[in-house]
């Protein structure tokens, strides 16, 4: 444990992350013994069908003839990856032909709406101007709520076929993945994430796993999804991610494996995710409502920012962990501690490039 999880107090942290980032999060709510206090109290999940990668996304932007630097907005909809640039130009290329810039990490993944959150979040199977909210958790249904309550967002029953509509990309993205899982491990290239363990055999098999384990079973398979919680939990501060995979600069001291622990791509105990998942399209849920936020002129509703403003304003948590631009390059994702209001509202809208945003708690801390 490091000194700084160690404290006896802590400021209580939201964050906003694709299915990847949430479970990393959420095995640190589960290995605190290990790993020491959880660093995240809330977790508001996107829906995410794969993620990009920036240097990629450059290039092909660059072959449609347009400068990242010009990009003000992107989404991904309607089978297009969409570019709102300077001068209200827009500029849609086919996903099949953006799907060259996913990386190899999101093929593997079968969770399209962040099933292991309190509250997911997306713009599949609502109408537009909304958001398709699931809620999974008694805090994640509290945070609702209070939030309508408040007139912080409104809400109205989902469609049916919105519904259908949502089950059916979910369906589909574990069917394909769990095909691609499959034919990796035909090469022995092991999925590890996705084999069914129990906490006492987790414990027993990664007792003596530490970074070069890591870099063998995730790293140089093509598995890191770029989260920064082996960043974040390294003890020694010898891991880092700086614009690649993550390195090591050191030896691990005898007998640590928190970065093995930590991260998402290796084993989850199956209190947290077994097969009976993958029978079900969004995993468990109490509700799925459609949602906005009238005060935000945000994406798909800017539920997901309303969300996280109330939760700062009402002092349901002190800090939240955004994803905003980066200002030194042009539209490159940058995760950022912040509790204020106005940095959640500037970070608004969705990067699609992958993230260390573990990495802005590990910055606050030092």
């Amino acid at each position: 444990m490091t000194e700084n999880q160690s404290t006896a107090k802590r400021e209580r942290v939201a964050m906003v992350g694709t299915p990847c980032q949430i479970i990393a999060a959420k095995k640190m709510d589960s290995f605190q013994e290990y790993l020491g206090d959880s660093p995240v109290d809330l977790k508001i999940g996107l829906f995410c069908m794969e993620n990009f990668s920036y240097s990629y996304m450059k290039k092909l932007l660059k072959q449609h003839d347009v400068d990242m630097k010009d990009v003000v907005e992107c989404r991904v909809e309607k089978g297009y990856a969409w570019f709102f640039l300077t001068e209200d130009r827009l500029v849609k290329i086919p996903l099949d032909e953006a799907k060259t810039c996913s990386r190899k990490s999101c093929n593997i993944c079968m969770d399209f709406t962040s099933e292991l959150s309190d509250v997911s979040v997306g713009s599949v199977g609502s109408e537009d101007g909304w958001s398709t909210v699931v809620v999974r958790t008694d805090e994640g249904l509290k945070l609702l709520e209070n939030a309508e309550k408040d007139k912080y967002i409104e809400t109205k029953p989902i469609t049916e076929s919105g519904l259908k509509l949502i089950e059916k990309l979910a369906n589909k993205k574990k069917k394909d993945n769990k095909e691609e899982i499959m034919k990796r491990e035909k090469v022995a290239r092991p999925v590890i994430y996705r084999r069914p363990i129990s906490r006492d055999d987790f414990e027993e098999e990664v007792s003596k796993c530490q970074f070069s384990d890591l870099k063998c079973d995730v790293i140089d398979i093509g598995a890191c999804v770029l989260c920064g919680a082996c960043e974040y939990v390294c003890p020694e501060n010898i891991i880092s991610i700086d614009d690649r995979k993550p390195q090591i600069k050191g030896k691990c001291p005898e007998g640590c494996n928190l970065c093995y622990v930590a991260c998402p791509r290796t084993y989850v105990t199956d209190d947290l995710l077994n097969k009976e998942n993958d029978k079900k399209p969004l995993g468990d849920y109490i509700k799925v409502v459609s949602a906005k936020a009238p005060m935000i002129n945000g994406q798909d509703g800017g539920v997901a920012t309303a969300l996280l403003n109330y939760a700062l304003s009402k002092n349901v948590v002190d800090e939240v962990m955004v994803v905003d631009k980066s200002r030194l390059e042009p539209w490159k994702p940058e995760a950022k501690l912040t509790g204020n209001v106005a940095d959640v509202l500037k970070a608004s809208g969705t990067k699609y490039a992958a993230c260390p945003v573990f990495k802005s708690l590990k910055v606050k801390d030092e």
